[in-house]
């Protein structure tokens, strides 16, 4: 196994059954790694929205101590984005490992579509990120 990277079509990806002997396979696996890197900054950027929502819905006194104990109707709403955001943050770890896994195949094809997937996850993200 090749330790830098290099331009070839063949590769194995992720798990045994994905493995790439042609030209046309290859383009659909860079296809697939840029949107599983762009699915990866989307997530990123909908943990974010998550997060200011949570932070909207408490309240203002329990924003400034989190040790009271009244635990009021918005602490459960903000429970709630809480867990949200733990699922959010589960999935962008897998898509995280997934996309790692996949560069480290040392294919540069794989590594410009992790690249061009992320740059354009964050290029279409992040603008939306203000409106959410």
């Amino acid at each position: 196994m090749a330790m830098s990277f290099y331009f070839s079509d063949t590769a194995v990806l992720l798990f045994d059954f994905w493995s790439v002997h042609t030209p046309t396979g290859m383009a659909l696996s860079v296809l697939v790694i840029l949107l599983l890197s762009m699915l990866y900054e989307a997530v990123k950027m909908g943990k974010a929205v998550l997060l200011r929502r949570a932070l909207l819905a408490l309240p203002h006194s329990l924003s400034r101590d989190p040790s009271l104990m009244g635990f009021p109707i918005s602490f459960h709403r903000w429970f709630q984005y809480h867990v949200g955001q733990t699922l959010f943050h589960v999935v962008q770890v897998v898509l995280g490992y997934m996309v790692m896994l996949a560069v480290m195949s040392y294919n540069a094809w794989i590594f410009l579509g992790a690249i061009v997937g992320s740059t354009l996850g964050y290029f279409v993200g992040y603008p939306l990120l203000g409106r959410g």
